[in-house]
């Protein structure tokens, strides 16, 4: 099969074709992320899941925050995201804390642990995507970075 990359400038190309290549190849990339986030996940620990593992990350990258306002990005029932946050407790991966704003909330953050194999994983997972892409040229991996986020802010109007 023949892809739109392969096929000549000059050749005219059907934007119904080049928009159905589009979703099959964002396709192909959905399932490696899957697969690629289940692995950074029982990197991180043995018994986490994928979906915990996103939020986690999230966590970490924000800071402290309330149960309630993890449950509105991810738009998740608030109990599912307690459920969550404390299999992440259990996993020593998250810390609970008063919230000094308010005495009858608790803030969740992400443990120390958490914080040091998140940042193990991260960095060896941009170590093996550097060592995969290592022959595509930065000029060219900027441009895709671009593309691929117009493509997203697209998506999100």
């Amino acid at each position: 099969m023949t892809s739109a990359a392969d096929v000549a400038v000059e050749t005219p190309i059907d934007r119904a074709e080049l928009l159905g290549e589009l979703e099959r190849e964002v396709g192909v990339m959905v399932r490696r992320i899957r697969r690629l986030l289940g692995e950074r996940a029982r990197s991180v620990h043995p018994e986490l899941q994928s979906s915990t593992y996103l939020m986690l990350s999230w966590l970490e990258s924000r800071g402290p925050m309330r149960a309630s306002a993890i449950s509105d990005h991810f738009g998740i029932d608030k109990g599912a995201i307690s459920r969550q946050a404390q299999h992440l407790i259990d996993l020593g991966l998250v810390d609970r804390t008063p919230d000094p704003d308010d005495g009858r909330a608790t803030l969740l953050s992400a443990s120390k642990a958490a914080r040091e194999r998140l940042a193990a994983v991260t960095e060896a997972s941009r170590e093996s995507l550097d060592e995969k892409l290592g022959d595509l040229p930065d000029g060219d991996l900027a441009q895709f970075v671009g593309l691929l986020g117009r493509y997203n802010a697209a998506l999100d109007a």
